[in-house]
């Protein structure tokens, strides 16, 4: 038999590269998207809560009660409640109040006990959900904390499996790989494996407006006056994580959450593709690169679009959101009949 599976976690991996071919029009190289919501939890953190979990239990470290914690903005709970639930482990998560009620519903439909954090609090913050996940794993017998921040193997995930697959996809042929940055490990896994084949390889990472990482990669300080609430989830950090590998990073691009919105939708709309709001930050952050940087004709770039939009239909997709963000102008609803919806009475 072909295509058939003893569990879901046998589709992780291997997502497919689809041509982009109306947002990036002016663009003369090629543009690639990477899509990752072809994982069956729909987004690229399947790859590292199987990978971390599958060594854990390599190592004996998880027991047949254990209870795996995590501290997530939405999409790595996911991928490890459903991990869990295939191998039987009890979930615990703590997420940040920016994270949407669909996507606390999700978590706890797959089992999870999740946690509510505020997100405005600094990362030291007993608060804050990487200390509340900290104090969790303490005080739960049996538990296991993922740390996807400062994992090395967040990194050797990708390193393992989307590095090779954009390798052999592009059949080497990659000259720019684009990728957001949040705990680090998607850009740096698969940076770190294409910069061996190819060191010529340039790799962009995409940072957040309000985040501290762009300039930490330039200058080597923490400013932290850069930091300030943003809408984007999953995208920057007020704190460094240990996963992501500055060096094998040439440059980061910072977007702000009123350009990337705009993006995600222009995306669904022109290329039929729904994806998440970092989908739009990233393809944001290629067109603000090609405003300074010269493409060729001959260039292959790949742009990692980390998730699926039906996690964001009441934020990045909802009308309503977006007017109450004040993102107005320029936005596709104000001119365009596909975003206008007539109630018969």
């Amino acid at each position: 038999m072909t295509n058939v599976y003893d569990n879901i976690l046998g589709l992780i991996g291997n997502s497919p590269l689809v041509k982009l071919n109306q947002v990036t029009k002016d663009i003369p190289a090629t543009v690639y998207a990477k899509l990752e919501s072809y994982n069956p939890g729909h987004s690229t953190k399947d790859r590292i809560a199987l990978h971390i979990i599958e060594n854990a239990e390599r190592q004996g470290i998880l027991k047949s009660d254990s209870v795996i914690v995590e501290t997530t903005s939405g999409n790595t709970g996911f991928s490890i409640a459903m991990v869990c639930i295939v191998k039987g482990y009890k979930c615990i998560l703590a997420v940040s109040d920016k994270t949407k009620a669909e996507k606390i519903a999700y978590l706890k439909a797959l089992g999870a006990t999740v946690y509510v954090c505020p997100a405005s609090v600094p990362a030291d913050d007993p608060r804050s959900y990487y200390e509340v996940a900290k104090r969790i794993a303490a005080e739960t017998p049996n538990s296991v904390y993922i740390n996807q921040y400062f994992n090395e193997l967040n990194i050797d995930a990708h390193y393992q499996t989307t590095g090779p697959e954009i390798w052999k996809q592009t059949e080497g042929k990659i000259t720019h790989l684009f990728a957001c940055t949040g705990t680090g490990g998607t850009l740096s896994g698969s940076a770190k494996y294409l910069k061996e084949q190819n060191p010529d390889i340039k790799v962009i990472g995409v940072d957040a407006d309000g985040s501290i990482l762009k300039t930490y990669h330039e200058t080597g300080k923490i400013n932290k006056t850069e930091i300030h609430p943003y809408q984007i989830e999953g995208l920057g950090k007020n704190l460094i994580p240990g996963a992501l590998l500055f060096d094998r990073i040439d440059e980061f691009v910072r977007v702000n959450d009123e350009m990337s919105a705009y993006k995600t939708r222009e995306i669904a709309l022109k290329e039929a593709i729904m994806g998440g709001y970092t989908t739009g930050a990233v393809t944001q952050a290629l067109i603000q690169y090609a405003n300074s940087h010269e493409f060729k004709e001959d260039d292959l770039i790949v742009l990692i679009f980390p998730d699926h939009g039906s996690r964001y239909i009441t934020k990045v997709y909802s009308d309503k959101w977006m007017e109450e963000q004040g993102f107005i102008n320029n936005c596709f609803h104000n001119y365009d009949e596909v975003f206008k919806t007539e109630i018969i009475k």
